[in-house]
């Protein structure tokens, strides 16, 4: 157990007091090592202290740099873009209802119309920007749409979200996208990302069907089953729920 020296305290012994002898030099060997290598740091502070001012003002620079950019460059961009992108919009939520002529106002979105940017003009102009990225999406979806698949996958691909719905429908776009160009294994593939992006009533049982029919295609039939199965069990009230008896059936007849 070690023994603490109180102040006017003598030892009682010699060798106590050779204890105290040593632990009073161990300290001051601390201390004058401590003392040692803050000099050192402080010389070598001084010996740098223009560079070490030059990389400081480096780093303050560039933070307010980013800051200005942001307040003063990036928020206009974002609020102009965003208000570009309502006149096209418009157009596509037209296709979408339309019975007719549903190519000329996706042409009307995707290009614009009477001086006004379309998807395609807002994705150029204002790269980067929160309006960028969803003009990507309903271009991408106007194509598809439109049956341009490969300019279909070009937008959705580009396209980011970590929205449950959109991001979903990113992906199952995809999906659709490849199926029609004849490429089953890497439409299911997206239908598998579709899934994973997110579980709701609205796109997961769309996906789960989908997935089950190109698995079926690509002769993966236990994998189909398991689709549709999970179709049965925990989506009951969806459309595609209504004749899923029978793709179960057909899926289990061909393993």
């Amino acid at each position: 157990m070690a023994t603490y020296k109180k102040r006017g305290y003598k030892p009682k012994n010699k060798g106590e007091e050779q204890r105290f002898d040593e632990q009073e030099s161990t300290t001051a060997e601390v201390f004058s090592s401590l003392d040692e290598g803050a000099s050192k740091t402080e010389a070598w502070v001084s010996k740098n202290q223009n560079y070490i001012l030059g990389v400081i003002g480096v780093i303050a620079v560039a933070l307010l740099g980013f800051l200005a950019y942001n307040q003063f460059v990036q928020k206009p961009k974002d609020a102009n873009a965003a208000n570009e992108l309502y006149y096209p919009q418009q157009y596509f939520d037209q296709a979408l209802n339309a019975t007719s002529e549903k190519d000329s106002l996706y042409n009307l979105a995707l290009n614009g119309a009477e001086g006004k940017y379309g998807f395609l003009d807002i994705i150029d102009e204002y790269p980067g920007t929160k309006a960028a990225n969803l003009a990507n999406y309903s271009a991408g979806m106007a194509y598809l749409n439109m049956q341009k698949y490969q300019e279909a996958i070009t937008h959705l691909s580009d396209f980011s979200s970590d929205d449950a719905i959109l991001g979903a429908m990113a992906k199952g776009g995809l999906g659709d996208a490849f199926m029609q160009l004849n490429q089953p294994a890497e439409a299911l593939g997206y239908y598998e990302e579709a899934l994973a992006h997110s579980t709701n009533d609205y796109t997961t049982p769309k996906y789960l069907y989908k997935a089950g029919i190109t698995a079926m295609e690509l002769g993966q039939n236990d994998k189909a089953v398991q689709y549709f199965q999970k179709i049965k069990d925990e989506f009951s009230g969806s459309d595609e729920a209504k004749s899923i008896d029978a793709f179960i059936g057909m899926a289990k007849s061909g393993q």
